[in-house]
């Protein structure tokens, strides 16, 4: 017998937690290193905006033909 979806969704989200949590205790220097990206997306954040730029135009452009 499967779980409803909600509860499907919260143990899915619960363990995705989890091996985020477990993932930084065993790399620390990679908390580190996503903590240094995020202070540069501030400065980068148009960078960030031309890619889903060009994503979303490649994704409309496939759609239309």
């Amino acid at each position: 017998m499967s779980p409803n979806p909600r509860l499907r969704a919260v143990l899915q989200i619960g363990l995705l937690v989890l091996v985020i949590l477990v993932l930084i205790f065993l790399f620390p220097s990679a908390l580190g290193f996503v903590e240094m990206a995020a202070r540069e997306l501030r400065y980068l954040w148009w960078l960030i905006l031309l890619l889903a730029l060009a994503g979303w135009l490649l994704w409309a452009g496939r759609r239309k033909s």
